[in-house]
């Protein structure tokens, strides 16, 4: 991911992961991918004409122009990274007939077609679905109907293996809207505490810690002050992924309570030993649907009946139903995630005493917090989400683990 386009195309984005951020409800757990809407949007400015090209120019934050080869680009790139899988699909009705250059500007292998067995094609579209992100997405987000002509869809596929595993352990949050619940937690220590760090936003402060997979992919844990909003902790996380706010990282850091869930201290120790870093999580697999027509203007998307693409094909389109369907899972040992997303377009109108002492610094995620999967470098976003609803614990005879 090194040319310009790409480099276009990963901060359009991450921009687009801002602003759909701040439309996340306080109370429910989420997940979405602006990495698996940007190339469809792209893709239809580049059909378009008149004021929706212009929308959908602005809200991909690229000219309309040049959006096709970025998204192509775009597309390519994120194949090439071990792990993510990035695919394209686009189907028609068997008698409309696409305008050639629109089509030749397509990823090659995308093409397909569909008749008046609505079954039998939604049928292959949901296997599409489910053979591009693992099974994690069983089917297609939207239905086929009578009136569809043509459906554009994107799937998105990503796993990575912890570097570091973590141990599963059961906690039970004694404060906050986890409180008396019996979770699996997660721990894990480590030598590096340049993985957490802590910011100041105009929100609140937040605390990051950085989880690494072994093929290049991160997932970013963001807690917030309480009180803070989802949209506003992940907000802060895109800041902190872009690196265009300010973190002190963990090594730095004073003792005492420094950030949300974050403590360091002094703990006595028999020998000297390096900085520690102790963080508990929580395992959660988060999924939701997205109906991307209920907030238009965020992805640009036209709403009148009214023909808007006239550079895909000589029949009039306009845009029908728009839809995404994502989950992401974090365990012990790595994380999954998918997302499919399709927009059809229809005909317009996570003692003894002691001689020395070591710096413990101590993480604990036990109320809701935001995640944020990226690319190491460059810094892409793929999904992000709220974790509300954790993995309760599976073996309720043992004795919790508490926090404070």
């Amino acid at each position: 991911m090194g040319d310009g386009t790409s480099g276009a195309g990963i901060r359009a984005v991450n921009g687009l992961t801002a602003r759909w951020a701040r439309t996340v409800a306080a109370d429910d757990g989420t997940v979405f991918s602006a990495a698996g809407v940007w190339p469809l949007l792209a893709f239809l400015a580049d059909g378009a004409a008149g004021r929706a090209r212009a929308e959908l120019s602005e809200a991909l934050g690229v000219p309309a122009d040049v959006a096709a080869a970025a998204a192509r680009q775009l597309l390519a790139e994120m194949a090439s990274v071990t792990g993510l899988d990035a695919a394209l699909g686009l189907w028609t009705q068997q008698s409309l007939r696409l305008r050639d250059d629109w089509r030749a500007g397509l990823p090659a292998g995308t093409y397909g077609t569909f008749g008046d067995d609505l079954l039998t094609a939604q049928e292959r579209l949901d296997a599409w679905a489910a053979e591009r992100t693992g099974g994690l997405v069983e089917r297609m987000p939207l239905k086929l109907t009578r009136d569809a002509q043509v459906v554009l869809a994107s799937a998105l596929s990503l796993r990575t293996t912890w570097r570091q595993p973590f141990t599963e352990t059961p906690l039970r949050p004694e404060h906050g809207p986890w409180q008396g619940r019996t979770l699996l937690g997660l721990f894990r220590r480590s030598v590096r505490p340049d993985r957490v760090g802590v910011a100041a936003t105009p929100d609140g402060h937040v605390t990051a810690l950085t989880v690494p997979g072994d093929n290049g992919i991160d997932v970013h844990l963001v807690l917030g002050e309480e009180g803070m909003t989802p949209g506003q902790v992940i907000t802060a996380g895109v800041g902190l992924v872009e690196r265009t706010l300010p973190v002190t990282e963990g090594g730095r850091l004073p003792l005492g309570h420094v950030g949300p869930g974050l403590h360091v201290e002094q703990r006595p120790s028999a020998s000297p030993e390096p900085i520690a870093l102790d963080v508990r999580t929580v395992a959660y697999e988060v999924r939701a649907d997205h109906d991307l027509l209920a907030d238009p203007p965020l992805y640009g998307l036209p709403t009148t009946p009214r023909a808007h693409f006239p550079g895909i094909a000589d029949a009039p389109l306009t845009i029908g139903a728009a839809r995404q369907s994502a989950v992401a899972q974090f365990s012990a040992k790595g994380f999954r995630a998918g997302a499919v997303t399709a927009v059809a377009a229809t005909p317009g109108s996570a003692p003894p005493r002691l001689a020395h002492t070591t710096t413990v610094l101590t993480l604990t995620y036990d109320r809701p917090f935001a995640f944020l999967t990226t690319t190491r470098s460059p810094r892409l976003l793929l999904t992000s989400g709220w974790v509300t609803a954790p993995t309760p614990y599976p073996a309720m005879h043992l004795t919790p683990a508490r926090t404070s």
